[in-house]
């Protein structure tokens, strides 16, 4: 059984830092594109960074610059370093693993708040 567990959420003050894990059991974590989404209240959910099992990295235009996309493949662990937060970072972020023909899996999400 396929289990991705997000942990590093909590409440920043505005130009604070968090950093995200994921840590994935139950597959092949080396193969997978591993990813960050969010989703704000009223919004859409949304791609925040994706890095293939290459190492391909990709960003949202929105949090380049500020954030960095990690994994660790020993590890089974994905990470999202996030610095400069601001209050529209504000969301729940979580953890997707993709791979075609093998599926596509979900954490339960961590809740980020940037506020004063």
């Amino acid at each position: 059984q396929v289990q991705l567990v997000e942990s590093g959420g909590g409440l920043v003050q505005p130009g604070g830092s968090l950093r995200l894990s994921c840590a994935a059991s139950g597959l092949t974590f080396s193969i997978y594109t591993m990813a960050w989404y969010r989703q704000a209240p009223g919004k859409q959910r949304e791609l925040v960074a994706a890095i293939t099992g290459g190492g391909s990295i990709n960003y949202a235009d929105s949090v380049k610059g500020r954030f960095t996309i990690s994994r660790d493949n020993a590890k089974n662990t994905v990470y999202l370093q996030m610095n400069s937060l601001k209050p529209e970072d504000t969301a729940v972020y979580s953890c997707n693993a993709d791979r075609k023909f093998f599926g596509s899996y979900w954490g339960q999400g961590t809740q980020v708040t940037v506020s004063s």
